[in-house]
């Protein structure tokens, strides 16, 4: 999906007009029960706050559990944006619905919290609004607005936009959204790599600096990875392999074209950076330098290992450069819309000489062959587990 697909999707779901369209003087139909018109405080743990205090603000839902790690590291996240609105006097506040199991959890969980919580004990207003919202999954965060609409995607919103996305509403996201456009056609590799006291990265030596400059003209893969990270601690020996596969292509035409990778590092420490660059052959940004947060940012990055492909003239080629090394290896290179056009046309006539049914003995029945068109989609590799798409052997019922 790219930014304006991506963008309208949001503009979307702000459902102004729809029937679930919410009015401030009916949140105390949504977070109250029969016998309590109150929420609890976040600066004790028995101290409330009155329901109809929330008139007039814009509110944020906020489903989420203590179990789950992308709950944790999204909290973090919404806990900054939050201080900032509450220190700049705004008018918003977050209401925790909670998902967690037992009551230890959840008092262990909200006292990170600076915001409002529905009691624990309170299962009927929390399935309510879980069957209201239609929530799926977790974290979640719907906002509310004093007008009465209501917006899905503040999850994404907080990650894609911090509290820039503030007070939420279309107007400010359609400004969001043309600031975001302009930003990337103008984009260039300088304005993406450096920083008012730096204009070089590091070769993998970490002794020399080469200019960013340097670079210009050349396609060029941002590569976010860390060491933690048990996914690319599997994609990563594949990247070299594949990194140096091209390398030797490009030399032996001798074209003049060139490809090279910058590590975008999430480590948390230097020596974890050390120690895990040091097992790369290409550039990277130095250990936390504040460039690489406006990156994951600006590239929308939600998960790693993941691999941005920025071409020639300093444009993004792709943001799914991980699932085109998966799906073709070298022959991804450069990543344009033409050679995918191409390689994927190879893969359906390659299909049609591959047989309808393959004996697995993984799963110890027969294989079929399908594609997006027939059954098939998305799917994870049993064999390397990495994602991909197009023409493979699934089980089909």
């Amino acid at each position: 999906m790219d930014l304006d697909d991506n963008s309208r999707n949001l503009v979307q779901a702000l459902t102004n007009g729809d029937p679930e369209k919410i009015s401030t003087s009916s949140f105390s139909s949504l977070l109250a029960s029969k016998d309590r018109d109150y929420l609890l405080s976040s600066t004790t743990q028995d101290d409330q706050v009155k329901i109809s205090d929330l008139e007039g603000k814009a509110i944020g839902l906020y489903f989420s559990a203590n179990w789950y790690p992308p709950c944790r590291n999204f909290n973090k996240v919404l806990i900054g944006v939050y201080e900032q609105l509450k220190s700049n006097g705004s008018n918003f506040e977050i209401v925790f619905v909670s998902s967690d199991e037992d009551l230890s959890a959840f008092n262990s969980y909200r006292e990170s919290m600076p915001w409002l919580s529905i009691p624990f004990s309170d299962l009927e207003t929390k399935k309510a609004l879980n069957r209201k919202f239609e929530v799926e999954g977790i974290p979640y965060l719907i906002i509310l607005q004093p007008d009465g609409s209501t917006l899905h995607d503040g999850v994404e919103l907080i990650y894609r936009y911090g509290i820039e996305a503030f007070p939420f509403t279309e107007e400010k996201l359609e400004e969001l959204r043309r600031e975001e456009r302009m930003k990337h056609e103008s984009q260039t590799l300088t304005n993406l790599l450096t920083n008012p006291g730096r204009d070089y990265l590091l070769d993998q030596t970490m002794t020399r600096k080469v200019p960013v400059d340097s670079l210009i003209g050349k396609t060029v893969g941002l590569y976010f990875s860390a060491q933690w990270c048990f996914p690319c601690a599997k994609f990563t020996p594949k990247l070299i392999s594949i990194y140096h596969k091209i390398e030797q292509s490009l030399e032996g035409k001798g074209g003049g074209e060139d490809f090279e990778i910058v590590f975008v590092s999430s480590d948390r420490d230097q020596s974890s950076f050390d120690s895990y660059y040091g097992t790369m052959p290409w550039l990277a940004l130095p250990f936390g330098d504040p460039i690489i947060r406006t990156l994951a940012k600006y590239f929308d990055v939600q998960g790693i290992p993941c691999l941005i492909i920025i071409g020639p003239d300093g444009k993004t080629v792709t943001k799914q450069g991980r699932n085109l090394i998966n799906l073709y290896q070298e022959n991804a290179y450069p990543f344009t819309c033409a050679k995918l056009q191409l390689l994927e046309k190879e893969m359906e006539e390659e299909a049609k000489r591959l047989p309808r049914s393959n004996y697995h003995a993984g799963h110890r029945h027969e294989l079929t062959l399908v594609s997006e068109g027939n059954g098939g989609g998305p799917f994870i590799c049993c064999d390397c587990d990495e994602q991909g798409s197009g023409w493979a052997y699934q089980c089909l019922g």
